[in-house]
């Protein structure tokens, strides 16, 4: 077996690897992008009338939000959120609806119990309560330290929107693996039939009609 035979061989074997290796991405992209999808439609998630640029917007300006916050530029309003793409956009308003309920402040910014009201300026964080147990309101049943309502707010929509922000990043994964399937598929069929055409074979060259053929010189003896 000479090496251009072999190569047409391998040709051929890698073609219909990358064919199969492309169609097998593509199938396991539309596999999980349909889970995403379903994922979501279990948990009946409706965005609010609010949920639009303009709502939002009123709402932001009404709550004294600072302007350096980003408001969302998706409308989400009475829909279903039943993909990745709605996903993240009902996270972005749930961002701001947090935000408007602790006054524009974040996690970091607020103390973890409620601060008495006689507490030190010194030792209230900047977007409420404290973090010093002896400037914190007791519970009078418990004889512990208040936790701070408005920072265990953030606990609960930093889960919520982290789950969904990781279903719109799981969509994009999926439809970058159909792009890829899709782009090993061609190229396995260009392998495929550049093998078949035989575009490792070698061309003969042949003369033109009527053209002179070059005679063989003969070695001139000394």
């Amino acid at each position: 077996m000479n090496l251009r035979k072999v190569l047409e061989i391998g040709g051929l074997a890698s073609g219909a690897i990358l064919i199969a290796f492309g169609i097998a991405a593509i199938v396991m992209g539309f596999g999980g992008r349909s889970t995403v999808n379903d994922s979501l439609k279990q948990e009946y998630i409706v965005g609010s009338p609010d949920m639009t640029p303009s709502a939002i917007a009123a709402e932001a300006k009404q709550a004294k939000l600072p302007a350096s916050i980003s408001l969302p530029t998706c409308t989400v309003a009475n829909q279903t959120v039943n993909d990745g793409s709605r996903a993240r956009c009902f996270a972005q308003y749930m961002r701001i609806h947090a935000l408007e309920a602790t006054g524009g402040y974040t996690y970091s910014q607020m103390g973890r119990f409620e601060a008495l009201p006689n507490a030190p300026t010194s030792e209230v964080a900047k977007g409420g309560g404290t973090d010093n147990e002896k400037y914190a309101a007791i519970d009078p049943k418990t004889k512990q330290p208040v936790s701070n309502g408005a920072r265990n707010l953030w606990v609960t929509e930093t889960a919520l929107t982290t789950a969904l922000n990781t279903s719109y990043m799981a969509q994009q994964l999926s439809i970058f693996g159909i792009v890829v399937g899709f782009a090993l598929l061609l190229a396995g069929v260009g392998f495929v039939i550049l093998a078949l055409g035989g575009a490792l074979r070698r061309v003969k060259l042949e003369a033109p009609a009527g053209a002179a053929v070059p005679a063989k010189t003969q070695p001139v003896a000394s």
